[in-house]
């Protein structure tokens, strides 16, 4: 709510000045910051929507929302670097005259505000994708404010109006190379991937290395959300656990090693003429 806040009150800020100063990165910078609004939006309701408790239909809750609001939040980031080109390439080829003071003093506001935003993120983004990307969008935002301070500069000093254009262009860089992996990952993600972090020919030896275990098949890992993992597996043994310690321990194991905290373990025997449908299956 603060970031969003903050990032709002910003936006506004820098329309005024951008149009008052037909400063093209000022203006450029608040369409970012907008999407960055957007984004923060996207994540905070999903994170809400992700606190739901299960239903009859939706056995999993609404855990996804958080890997849709993060894959919505970068598509919605490279449509705005396609329009800030587009309009940079513009403003190249005709440049206008924006008032250099103005650029950096509004920038430099910027860089006080993304920095203080991003630092809301610090804590939390090793561990939930959502909040990663918002303290990736919010740090790049910093920066870039600090390059349109350095462009207003020199446009004061050396009169150089196309900077303001060109410092647009590198503004769009920075956002299409800071949320192509943050896309990447949410792609990943929304299509039932391993999530990074986690080695599946790892997960396969600890449990194919499990006593009495003499075969595996049938391994699935994937994220419920940008913070929870799932695992189906199917385990051969023989004989079975007579009671449910084995399990347990497993559940315990993988998500001690691998974070892991959704498993679901099915026990065979393997016996012949009693084959699981799965048993080929090469995953």
């Amino acid at each position: 709510m603060i970031g969003v806040g903050l990032n709002i009150a910003f936006v506004v800020v820098e329309v005024m000045f951008g149009l008052a100063a037909k400063s093209l990165a000022l203006l450029t910078d608040a369409g970012h910051n907008l999407s960055d609004v957007l984004g923060l939006m996207l994540a905070w309701g999903a994170a809400a929507l992700a606190t739901r408790s299960p239903s009859l239909r939706r056995t999993y809750g609404y855990s996804r929302a958080t890997i849709l609001a993060s894959l919505g939040s970068g598509l919605l980031l490279l449509a705005a670097v396609g329009a800030i080109a587009w309009e940079a390439i513009g403003r190249l080829l005709e440049p206008a005259e924006p008032a250099g003071l103005t650029i950096m003093l509004v920038a430099a506001i910027g860089v006080v505000i993304n920095t203080a935003t991003a630092m809301l993120f610090l804590r939390g983004k090793d561990r939930d994708l959502n909040i990663r990307g918002a303290y990736l969008h919010m740090a790049a935002d910093a920066a870039v404010s600090l390059g349109v301070v350095v462009s207003g500069a020199l446009i004061l000093w050396l009169g150089w109006n196309w900077l303001d254009a060109l410092v647009s262009l590198v503004i769009g860089g920075v956002i299409f190379w800071s949320t192509w992996g943050l896309l990447r990952e949410s792609l990943n993600l929304a299509v039932d991937a391993v999530p990074p972090g986690i080695d599946p020919l790892q997960v396969r030896s600890f449990l194919a290395s499990l006593p009495g275990v003499t075969d595996l098949h049938d391994l699935h890992i994937w994220a419920m959300s940008t913070t929870d993992t799932a695992l189906t597996a199917h385990l051969v043994m023989a004989p079975l656990p007579d009671t449910d310690r084995f399990l347990n321990e497993v559940s315990q194991q993988l998500l001690a090693r691998f974070g892991i905290d959704h498993a679901t373990i099915q026990l065979e025997r393997g016996e012949t003429g009693l084959a699981c449908p799965q048993a080929g299956c090469a995953h």
